[in-house]
């Protein structure tokens, strides 16, 4: 007004937002989505999909269908299948039933898992080989190799 500029205000950076929290004592009925971080203290009844880093306190539990996000830390209960695009953590206070796919996948002694995992990226090892596999081709002309 009287000739300042004025002060440009701080700006969050890209793709950084303010936590979502469920509190305590709180029972969400439903899926729920978030694009940012989000810490459960209370009770999640539904799906939880999170594109950014999901913590579930002590007192924290998730009955669904599927929770999936990018890292995942429990402290409370799953009862789920649980996709973590990073590293899913299981404290030795956590619970967790269902079958989980993660890239890394850390428990603590004491933790309780019941359901199956998959790990790492899926590429690393070779396909499977039959024992019903036919003979192979001598590479040069093309009939089958000779068995000893």
């Amino acid at each position: 007004m009287f000739g300042r500029k004025p002060s440009p205000q701080p700006s969050k950076p890209s793709g950084s937002q303010a936590p979502t929290f469920i509190a305590s004592g709180t029972q969400v009925h439903g899926d729920l989505k978030s694009k940012g971080p989000v810490r459960v203290d209370g009770v999640v009844l539904g799906s939880v999909l999170i594109d950014g880093d999901l913590e579930i306190a002590p007192s924290g539990r998730i009955e669904g269908e599927e929770v999936r996000a990018r890292n995942i830390l429990v402290n409370g209960e799953i009862r789920a299948k649980v996709i973590a695009d990073g590293k899913l953590t299981l404290t030795k206070r956590a619970k967790v039933e269902g079958d989980v796919v993660a890239k890394a996948l850390d428990i603590e002694a004491g933790a309780t898992f019941v359901g199956r995992s998959v790990t790492g990226e899926g590429k690393v090892l070779p396909p499977r080989q039959t024992s019903e596999a036919p003979p192979a081709k001598n590479a040069k002309d093309k009939t089958p190799a000779k068995e000893n």
